[in-house]
């Protein structure tokens, strides 16, 4: 498990902007059996994460004219029973951080791996993700 002081700064940067944390497989199924659709970010320390993902997100979430009903996060490494619930959700992908999902009343319709941000621009992701918003927002 990370040290709180240095996951606290980078959970921030997304509740600090109207994400919902995520921090027990319980706030999972009561997020994902939400009506509406459901943006979820699995946060990371990992630099892909602070110069893609989170800005990307956070793009996204700002500038496109349809958005998510809820906005929810949870932080892999630290929000342990939290993150091993979301994955389940997002079988048959294989476990991804950071990653980015949009579930719509409880299904999974979009999702970015790790894979996909890697070496990305944060405006590539959001675009991307305005993509999917207009499509399922």
């Amino acid at each position: 498990m990370y040290p709180t002081e240095i996951v606290l700064p980078m959970k921030e940067e997304l509740t600090d902007n109207g994400f919902q944390e995520l921090l027990t497989s319980e706030d999972v199924d009561s997020q994902l059996n939400s009506k509406g659709t459901t943006l979820v970010m699995i946060n990371s320390v990992c630099g892909c994460s602070a110069g893609s993902a989170r800005p990307g997100v956070l793009m996204a979430v700002t500038n496109s004219a349809k958005k998510p009903d809820h906005l929810a996060t949870s932080f892999a490494g630290y929000d342990i029973d939290a993150v091993k619930k979301l994955r389940e959700h997002l079988l048959p992908y294989p476990p991804s951080s950071p990653a980015i999902a949009l579930f719509k009343d409880g299904q999974l319709v979009h999702f970015i791996e790790r894979h996909m941000i890697e070496g990305r621009p944060a405006q590539l992701i959001a675009h991307n993700l305005i993509a999917a918003f207009e499509e399922y927002c």
